[in-house]
């Protein structure tokens, strides 16, 4: 750093780099419809003046772009240490861009939030690196060197997405054979579980629901417990797609199968409607998704757990800060997952190891991806487990001749943003999303 007029001058942000990329993405099922060949994320690179690179990665799509491309005016000359002003300068200048509420989709498509996210990542990256500390350090330190992931699994239709569509490649095996091979049901998905548990070691269970009639879903979840049985917690998650008293109905009948029952219906009301009736815990990303929810979460009840992610919760210390919430209201913490890399599979570790009463396995789709564009390729896992970096910043850097290669098939792919239900139509004509479907 330099010294001016005795005053602590920090680096200034010279460089914002925004590059949208598309991942390929198998044909994965859930309430919405059917995952597209490709799965698109935005990676932002951040370069001081000193030539300090920060990088981050979010959810992308043509409007969430467009946003961070406009945040150019406050975070080109800002300091990014200061993350506080930059916070309050995106918020005060672009705060009519975002929406009023996260939507009816499973995923959460608010935009300014996941802008101030990548930037704050990007951010506390260069920061590490400046420090010579690793990002968790700067979060408060240590909790656990190495953060627990589940298995992710999903009903799935044939085919390894990407240019290959709904297409196997012939030259699969193990678990990409399996990522590929179609899972429609119980016993395909006992399969997949398998598959994938061999690969990455994961120590419990997760299915996505919400695609097929109850009954069938919950006998996959009843199949899981007999093919695993009582050692490996089992959590399910029908997307809201559940009425309330379907939810209950169902709800009894997974009674001490499941670890949590994640978002059978909609809303915090009926969330809470649905807790009182079963001794089984709620968990939700979709009915309390910011701090303004947590006063009426905590006092209907609506959710046991809540599962976090840095991408819609502003951030990695706000993040954190939400653990501190869930302490103080006894409320259990996870982690929210979708399609994604490595660069926000680790920015997850760091957020992870730095929360001390995270209580459950994270989620990740992360094996469900097949690219990466960090350096040394794609994370590993050890019985299920991430080791937290312990180099400057994040501990990760761009490949950037993968990230070339995934940003020029993003130019070639012509999706824009993110449509399952439109994806769906093109398999079926007649089939609409509904936000209550049984």
């Amino acid at each position: 750093m330099n010294i001016v007029s005795g005053e602590r001058v920090g680096p200034r942000i010279k460089e914002f780099r925004v590059i949208p990329i598309a991942i390929s993405d198998p044909p994965l099922l859930n309430s919405v419809g059917v995952h597209a060949a490709y799965a698109l994320r935005t990676v932002i690179e951040l370069i001081t003046d000193d030539n300090i690179s920060g990088i981050s990665e979010i959810p992308g799509n043509i409007e969430i772009n467009a946003l961070l491309e406009k945040s150019r005016d406050v975070v080109l000359g800002a300091d990014p240490f200061q993350l506080n002003k930059i916070r309050a300068d995106i918020f005060s200048r672009y705060g009519a861009e975002e929406s009023e509420s996260r939507g009816d989709n499973p995923w959460d498509s608010r935009k300014l939030v996941h802008v101030y996210s990548a930037i704050e990542v990007a951010c506390l990256d260069i920061q590490g690196k400046v420090c010579g500390r690793p990002v968790v350090d700067l979060l408060g330190g240590l909790c656990r060197e190495t953060v627990p992931f589940s298995a992710y699994l999903f009903y799935k239709y044939k085919g390894a997405g990407g240019s290959l569509g709904y297409e196997i490649d012939p030259n699969a095996k193990g678990w990409d054979f399996a990522r590929q091979a179609a899972a429609e049901n119980s016993e395909e998905i006992i399969v997949q579980a398998r598959a994938m548990m061999k690969e990455f070691g994961f120590k419990s269970i997760k299915l996505k629901g919400g695609v097929y009639p109850p009954e069938k879903e919950v006998d996959a979840i009843i199949q899981l417990r007999k093919s695993f049985g009582p050692d490996v917690p089992l959590r399910f998650d029908p997307n809201g797609v559940w009425k309330v008293e379907t939810s209950i109905k169902y709800g009894k009948k997974m009674e001490g199968i499941l670890q949590y029952l994640e978002d059978p219906t909609r809303g915090q009301e009926g969330m809470a409607k649905v807790r009182r009736a079963l001794e089984t815990p709620l968990a939700t990303n979709m009915c309390t998704t910011s701090f303004e929810e947590i006063p009426s979460s905590v006092k209907l009840w609506s959710e046991d757990i809540i599962l976090s992610d840095h991408h819609f919760w502003g951030g990695l210390r706000e993040s954190v800060s939400l653990g501190r919430v869930c302490q103080t209201f006894g409320k259990g913490l996870s982690m929210h997952s979708n399609s994604h890399l490595g660069i926000s599979l680790i920015a997850m570790v760091h957020m992870a190891a730095a929360i001390p009463n995270l209580s459950y396995d994270l989620d990740t789709h992360y094996p469900w991806q097949s690219e990466e564009i960090i350096e040394g390729g794609r994370v590993k896992f050890e019985d299920g487990n991430v080791a937290v970096p312990r180099e400057p910043g994040l501990g990760i850097e761009l490949d950037h001749a993968a990230l070339t290669n995934l940003h020029n098939a993003y130019k070639n792919c012509n999706i824009t943003h993110r449509d399952d239900t439109a994806e769906m139509k093109k398999i079926d004509p007649d089939w609409e999303f509904q936000a209550i479907r049984w």
